[in-house]
């Protein structure tokens, strides 16, 4: 089947035409998340025919996923989100190059991964990677489609774009206490609409058509089906060079550990493990040197931990714990680790101990 077969009812848009698929043929999009957000951007940049497409994960498929990352089935639990998704494309469009990318997307190689590509979508959950994205596209002068998710509210917006006004211009405190899908809860069905409207975006930005929502933010409720467009203005800040970007969030390298490779110091009562999850979260775990803290008190709870004990931070999958240890190093706290896997990991090693 031919191409012009392929993208027929697209191409008979007088907004789009040959040229406009010619265009899209050319583009290189890179999506940072292949999780619930991702789902829905991929599969229509795919199918509209986006010449490039990069998948940046560095997770694994999860049963808890599938409510919302429909792209993936049931025996693909346990394998790579970004490999699972590249096979999904190329089922869906062999005529798209696709490059699948399981690591996770840090300060280090950002800058890398963002020259090679026209347009970067912000498909995670994690306030921390957010504000570097940004900041990659600020030095690699690309746009940022960004999107997220909060219950039942989804917000979406364009950064960078044509020199237009960038995510600190909307959000300039960075704010790492706010609660992702896994600690505040979604309905799948909304991480859907926004991640259509974010692909949209892209659409729209590749083939010039429409108006791109740059310096407005688009608020979505999916209870009542009421959406709200707010302006926003490019705010006066310090352009970010690649020196000040490095310079910036090379001071901070995250010690992580396993928790095998610490089993031994659990009855250590000179080491302290911080659990930083909400309090009503499972599995539960009780350490003998433990103490309990949630990330969004910890900065205000901070005098109830001694600066020079050896400190092993965990939450529940290990994402928190990287956002409590940033907050602990600025309090010069000297001896502090993060634990990979978090307590999902710490679980299934103290059952499998016993």
């Amino acid at each position: 089947m031919s191409a012009d077969n392929r993208y027929n009812r697209q191409i008979i848009l007088p907004e789009i035409g040959e040229n406009g698929q010619q265009k899209l043929a050319e583009s290189k999009v890179l999506v940072i998340g292949a999780g619930g957000l991702g789902a829905a951007i991929l599969p229509y940049l795919a199918s509209a025919g986006v010449g490039e497409i990069g998948i940046v994960d560095h997770d694994v498929i999860e049963i808890s996923n599938l409510q919302r990352q429909v792209i993936y089935k049931t025996d693909a639990i346990g394998k790579s989100k970004a490999k699972e998704a590249k096979a999904m494309i190329l089922d869906l469009n062999p005529l798209v190059k696709v490059k699948a990318i399981s690591e996770k997307l840090f300060e280090k190689n950002a800058l890398s991964l963002f020259y090679n590509y026209d347009i970067i979508v912000d498909a995670t959950d994690n306030i921390a990677i957010k504000y570097v994205i940004n900041d990659a596209c600020l030095v690699t002068n690309k746009p940022m489609v960004y999107g997220s998710i909060f219950r039942f509210q989804g917000q979406v917006s364009v950064f960078n774009y044509q020199n237009g006004p960038t995510y600190r211009c909307l959000y300039p405190e960075e704010n790492l206490n706010a609660l992702n899908c896994e600690e505040a809860g979604v309905l799948g069905v909304s991480v859907g609409i926004i991640g259509m409207l974010q692909a949209n975006e892209v659409l729209k930005m590749i083939l010039g058509i429409g108006e791109v929502l740059s310096g407005k933010i688009l608020v979505y409720n999916t209870l009542n089906n009421e959406q709200q467009k707010y302006d926003f203005d490019k705010s006066d800040f310090q352009e970010i060079s690649r020196e000040s970007f490095e310079e910036k969030y090379n001071k901070c390298v995250i010690e992580e550990v396993s928790f095998e490779s610490v089993l031994e110091e659990i009855n250590d009562e000179n080491v302290l493990f911080l659990d930083v999850r909400n309090i009503d979260e499972s599995p539960k775990i009780s350490l003998q040197n433990q103490i309990q803290i949630p990330l969004i008190n910890l900065e205000s709870e901070i005098e109830k931990l001694d600066k020079n004990q050896k400190i092993y931070v965990f939450c529940q999958s290990g994402i928190r714990s990287k956002i409590a240890f940033e907050l602990l190093q600025k309090q010069q706290f000297k001896d502090v680790k993060s634990i990979a896997g978090g307590a999902l990991a710490m679980k299934q090693l103290l059952v499998m101990r016993k």
